[in-house]
């Protein structure tokens, strides 16, 4: 990873990020509660590994699965 070499407060300067944890929060975070910090931190990596990337459809990816998405890169790029 590089620092960002943007302005700060530059609108697109951590706009992905941004939209990823805002995903985070309204679809797993604020549906739970959890007892400990590393209880939290397992549930996020759950649903980031599991959840996110494998199963929730995306948009911006042609309502594929980031999983699915790199699956087809790698089958065309190896043929290619």
């Amino acid at each position: 990873m590089r620092a960002s070499i943007g302005r700060t407060g530059a609108c697109w300067d951590s706009a992905v990020a941004e939209s990823f944890f805002a995903t985070l929060k309204n679809e797993m975070y604020h549906r739970h509660r959890f007892a400990t910090k590393a209880r939290a931190g397992f549930a996020v990596v759950d649903y980031n590994e599991v959840f996110y990337n494998r199963i929730r459809m995306h948009s911006t990816l042609g309502y594929c699965t980031p999983a699915r998405t790199l699956q087809d890169y790698r089958c065309t790029a190896t043929v290619a």
